[in-house]
């Protein structure tokens, strides 16, 4: 690949369940992210999850942008990493 060439990104496969966005990885079954759009932009309670189904990084959004606890989780679902945003 030549160095002005950006490689294509295929878009995550998506649907809409009971007013949650959910996305999936590019094996278009594992779930990557699960939460709610407001006005085109994440609101409220996300999650994020690895390939293998667990749960990666969990945190709150008010309008697009991150607030609160933000929770990054290890492999076994134990609490790694705690930050807080404003």
């Amino acid at each position: 690949m030549k160095a002005n060439q950006k490689k294509a990104v295929t878009p995550k496969k998506s649907e809409n369940i009971e007013g949650y966005t959910i996305k999936y990885h590019a094996n278009g079954k594992t779930r990557w992210s699960k939460g709610k759009i407001n006005k085109g932009l994440p609101d409220g309670y996300w999650e994020w999850y690895r390939p293998d189904g667990t749960l990666k990084r969990s945190g709150h959004f008010k309008i697009g942008q991150p607030v609160g606890e933000w929770i990054t989780y290890d492999q076994e679902g134990k609490v790694y990493k705690v930050t807080q945003k404003k």
